[in-house]
């Protein structure tokens, strides 16, 4: 066999690549707290991620389809912010990060707003 084939060989010879579920909820999670409008996520009880003890599966659960991701993100927002326009940035930006990063195809990034913290203006007080 000549170096050519060996080369050719190589170049036809491809590999696998495996996602761990706790890569995409770590994304999802850090890219929502990387929001300055949220103010942490909010736990989340039972479900399938409660397999994950880890507490990055906090506020995230995260569904592999056909290798289409699909997130529930569940949040607490700062007080006085427009909850429409904060979760629409939070699905662009976990939408981006999860295709830019893993380079999986999303499906649908659902925002649960479960409370308003109010705790900054109360100790304003």
């Amino acid at each position: 066999m000549s170096d050519l084939n060996i080369v050719e060989n190589f170049r036809t010879t491809a590999g696998k690549t495996t996602i761990a579920p706790e890569v995409l909820l770590t994304i999802s999670r850090l890219t929502t707290l990387s929001i300055p409008e949220v103010s942490r996520m909010s736990k989340i009880s039972g479900g399938s991620n409660r397999l994950f003890s880890k507490s990055q599966s906090d506020g995230v659960r995260i569904k592999v389809t056909d290798d289409v991701v699909y997130a529930d993100l569940y949040v607490v927002l700062k007080n006085d912010v427009n909850i429409r326009e904060v979760s629409r940035e939070i699905q662009r930006k976990v939408s981006r990060a999860i295709s830019d990063m893993v380079g999986m195809q999303v499906g649908r990034i659902n925002i649960h707003v479960e409370d308003i913290d109010f705790s900054e203006e109360l100790e304003a007080q």
